[in-house]
């Protein structure tokens, strides 16, 4: 997952969020912490990193809220901005800058990547043509993509907007829905022609992307490069990159009046803007540039899967035509959250908002931190429960974490008034105890930052609790409080390595817990101390050496957690407003089943010899297609841990090929091949049908390898 050579210098970047409304925990799961952890990891090991992000102030979500509030756009991201700015530092996200893309240092670096690809020659990166487009008479506004909504050509979905189907994940454009309507005045809109300029991806991907692209395999998560690869796979076309709007950047050309840059051109540039702003808040107006401009940089984008396609291509494209900065060189996309079973939705106010948060739980930040980061939705979509959080709490942060390290301080407190007792006596069971505590804190401290490198935040952390783990394993061998009966001379030097024990703890949970890490050092009354200080030490990182002295006086400590009751979690479920009714496209009901769908018969019965023939195994899609002329087929790649193989599958009413790139499936590996369309189809995938009949993939509740076998 490095590169061949370690960089000089780490650019860390999280996705803008819209300022259009306040944040909530699945952009914070899927975007910031994520990046916060890595960045904090990255800081600790004496790394040269700068984490940069803004608010996304232009673009067609800022427009629809202001018109929503009867506010202007300038009103809209001014009452905003701030709202997800004190959010995201309440948690502790460690922007080096957070900047705001209405600023004049963004759009004269927008409009400079406009005009220099506008002046280009040598490629012809632009072209401007005219096309058809949506407009409304009555308000005499042409209608930007989000503008238009209409029934979604693929799954039938009412609401679906111009330029994507929320429900099933389609790429659209305004006229492929079916029924369009304006969303100034909700009458149908009639096609007017209109001037824009593409962003040539097509000739783009002929001449670099593909060759980019393919370098990324052994890098990127497979579900980054399985969908990266699919775009590809389709061909990319051009792409305008103008919009007729009155907000935005103004597109910097004479005979461009009433048109803006897209937001999708204009916001990754606020990467940029934001690191000359940091560089400028310095007094230091050059210090930017080797964070874009150094090749020995690594550019690290921290982003949701449905902003994979911006980061992987265009964004890229758009750094290497300019020509004077570095592209990515890792996109750790992650999947969604979700909540209580269902998608989080600003619209529908169905979401744990992170202003919220922070007035019912005061000083827990850290276990709302800890809770996403058990459930980082990695590799699959995940799914956050009020219970789950309730239970991480008092399992593991109360339990384990939290009960070592207030066992370790309270006996401190009751056998030696506070002070760090110095080792005196041992015997050899407490020596094979300490050796065996010793070789499981090594065993978990590779593992944690093998995972942090590779952006396995979740294993990481799993390593974290059970360095806890191994603690109070030694606690519960050595028992120091039946030795005190005794006044044995072995207890000082238990107690002493259970306090070394949290002072490591204290290092390796900064990036994930830091303001407990920090009330941790002030419990154990001593000066941070980094990883890179733990490694450069003598011997092991977890060789227990003495991070706190023998004699430092410890203060009464209080603790680290408290446990979360049920009426609090009752609260906060009864708070969630209900997900809003959607239309369905399932047939009306026959008269007689008063509404109710009839479920499918049982099939005849098999014997247990039958179901043993069946070889079913977990895979992952890394590339699917549409099968021309076969409206239902997707022709889908599957990674099955044995080998790579075709799967014809009819799904495509379901499901857009690019949603689907990276998704976890169960399939029939030892069905016999048939020939579908010309396509020689090997296996099935496991699809459940509900009675309306709409499908959806049977998927592994846990991240088992691919090849698992179900059985």
């Amino acid at each position: 997952m490095k590169p061949s050579a370690e960089p000089r210098r780490y650019l860390v970047t999280s996705a803008l969020p819209y300022a259009n409304g306040p944040i909530h925990i699945g952009h914070l799961a899927g975007a910031f912490l994520p990046a916060d952890i890595y960045v904090r990891y990255l800081r600790s090991m004496a790394k040269d990193v700068l984490y940069v992000c803004g608010s996304d102030e232009h673009g067609v979500a800022i427009t629809l809220r202001a018109q929503k509030e009867h506010l202007t756009p300038r009103e809209i991201i001014d009452k905003y901005h701030p709202v997800i700015r004190d959010s995201l530092k309440a948690f502790g996200i460690s922007f080096d800058n957070y900047s705001r893309t209405s600023l004049p240092i963004h759009r004269e670096t927008a409009q400079e990547f406009f005009t220099r690809f506008a002046e280009n020659k040598e490629f012809e990166v632009f072209e401007q043509k005219e096309t058809e487009q949506l407009y409304d008479p009555k308000v005499d506004r042409f209608l930007p993509d989000r503008y238009v909504t209409g029934t979604c050509p693929v799954c039938n979905s009412p609401g679906a907007y111009g330029d994507q189907c929320e429900k099933c994940g389609s790429s659209l454009s305004p006229t492929d829905l079916i029924d369009p309507r304006s969303a100034y005045t909700g009458e149908t809109p009639v096609l007017r022609k209109t001037s824009h300029w593409f962003l040539r991806l097509d000739k783009m991907q002929q001449d670099w992307l593909n060759d980019f692209v393919a370098q990324q395999q052994d890098r990127w998560k497979p579900n980054v490069y399985g969908q990266c690869k699919s775009w590809l796979d389709g061909g990319l076309q051009p792409r305008a990159i103008t919009r007729d709007l009155d907000w935005g950047i103004p597109v910097p050309l004479p005979d461009a009046e009433g048109k803006v840059l897209y937001v999708w051109f204009d916001a990754p540039i606020g990467y940029i803007s934001s690191t000359k702003e940091w560089a400028l808040q310095r007094g230091t107006p050059d210090a930017w540039k080797p964070y874009w401009q150094d090749p020995d940089t690594a550019l690290v984008h921290f982003i949701g899967k449905d902003n994979i396609v911006f980061h992987t291509l265009i964004f890229p494209a758009m750094l290497h035509y300019h020509g004077d900065y570095i592209v990515p060189w890792q996109i750790p996309a992650n999947e969604f959250l979700n909540l209580e079973g269902d998608k989080m939705s600003t619209s529908r106010n169905y979401a744990v908002w992170l202003h919220e948060y922070l007035q019912d739980f005061p000083g827990k930040e850290d276990v709302l931190r800890y809770v996403l980061a058990a459930t980082l939705p990695e590799t699959k979509d995940n799914d956050f429960t009020w219970k789950d959080f309730q239970a991480r709490n008092n399992n593991e942060l109360v339990a384990i974490l939290g009960n070592f390290v207030n066992r370790v301080l309270t006996l401190v407190q009751k056998y030696y008034q506070g002070a760090v007792p110095r080792p005196v006596d041992t015997t050899p069971v407490l020596e094979t105890h300490l050796t065996a505590l010793k070789q499981e804190l090594e065993t978990y401290v590779r593992a944690y930052s093998d995972s942090m490198e590779r952006f396995r935040f979740r294993d990481a952390l799993t390593a974290l609790m059970n360095m806890a783990r191994a603690g109070n394993g030694y606690l519960q061998q050595c028992e120091p409080w039946k030795l005190a009966r005794d006044q044995s001379g072995l207890v000082p030097g238990i107690l002493y390595h259970g306090v070394q024990v949290c002072a490591l703890l204290a290092a390796y949970m900064e990036p994930f817990l830091p303001f407990t890490a920090g009330r941790l050092w002030d419990m154990l009354n001593t000066p941070r101390v980094s990883l890179a200080e733990l490694q450069a030490g003598e011997g092991s990182p977890a060789a227990l050496s003495e991070l706190v002295p023998a004699g430092t006086l410890l203060p009464v400590p209080p603790l680290l957690f408290d446990k979360i009751e049920d009426d609090t979690v009752a609260a906060q479920v009864a708070r969630l407003q209900p997900p809003a009714t959607q239309t369905t496209t399932a047939p009306l009901p026959v008269e007689g089943t008063r509404g109710t769908p009839e479920l499918s018969p049982a099939k005849p019965e098999i014997q247990f010899p039958d179901f043993e023939k069946l070889d079913i195994r977990v895979a992952t899609i890394t590339a699917a297609e549409r099968v021309p002329k076969a409206d239902r087929l997707l022709k889908l790649t599957l990674d099955t841990g044995l080998d790579t193989r075709t799967v014809v599958s009819g799904i495509a009413e379901h499901y857009a090929p690019e949603a689907i790139v990276g998704q976890r499936v169960c399939l029939l590996a030892n069905l016999a091949p048939r020939k579908l369309k010309g396509i020689d189809s090997q296996g099935m995938v496991l699809m459940a049908e509900s009675p309306e009949g709409t499908l959806r993939f049977v998927v592994p509740a846990e991240d088992l390898p691919n090849g698992s076998v179900v059985r």
